[in-house]
């Protein structure tokens, strides 16, 4: 990946003690069973880039614990925060844990990602004014396809790759991430898959 401005703070943060805090799910047993954190970069101007980092936890097969970091965004792109493909407003995914509430799948029928298969919680921005409006009384809960998946093979901007979805910007490090994903299910540890989204200004 390429280290940016959260990469030092996610090193090595104890998402296990604040997930405990928070009362969600730190997956411990067995290998590969996967805890998906992204963590959403503190700022609500829209920057158009790939300043979101998604974290990957798990033991590996020797019972070590192993953790990968990716660049990602976890916000709408430029272009669709003001092109909304809706008349309630673009998606942006709400800060939580959503259980179980991933498989893999096609994403849009063209290749395998990670494809929302249970609701999840999403602000509705329509105003366009280039700053992500995170605004309680637009909260919307559903099947909105906010899917993890990946944009080009190494994307420096997000523009049309995102209008809600978790994206990565590296197509290897999607592949990568995917390969784990697949080692999961491999493992019998079941083919649903948790993500877990947090604000970089809970990490204290």
């Amino acid at each position: 990946m390429i280290k940016n401005a959260l990469y030092s703070k996610v090193k090595e943060y104890d998402f296990e003690e604040l997930f405990k805090k928070k009362g969600y799910a730190y997956f411990t047993n067995g290998a590969y069973n996967l805890n998906i954190i992204g963590v959403r970069a503190a700022g609500r101007n829209i920057t158009n880039s790939f300043d979101d980092v998604l974290v990957l936890i798990y033991k590996s097969s020797s019972g070590q614990w192993q953790r990968q970091i990716y660049n990602i965004t976890t916000d709408p792109g430029r272009y669709y925060m003001l092109n909304p493909t809706t008349r309630k407003g673009t998606a942006i995914l709400v800060p939580g844990q959503y259980r179980g509430a991933y498989q893999i799948d096609k994403h849009r029928g063209k290749y395998l990602a990670l494809c929302q298969k249970k609701p999840v919680k999403v602000y509705r921005d329509n105003n366009k004014n280039q700053v992500y409006d995170w605004d309680i009384n637009s909260l919307d809960e559903g099947m909105f396809g906010i899917n993890i998946h990946k944009a080009g093979k190494l994307s420096q901007r997000v523009d049309t790759w995102s209008a809600g979805c978790q994206v990565f910007a590296s197509e290897t490090d999607f592949k990568c991430f995917m390969n784990y994903c697949q080692k999961q299910i491999q493992n019998g540890l079941g083919k649903n898959f948790t993500y877990t989204l947090l604000k970089e200004e809970e990490l204290v």
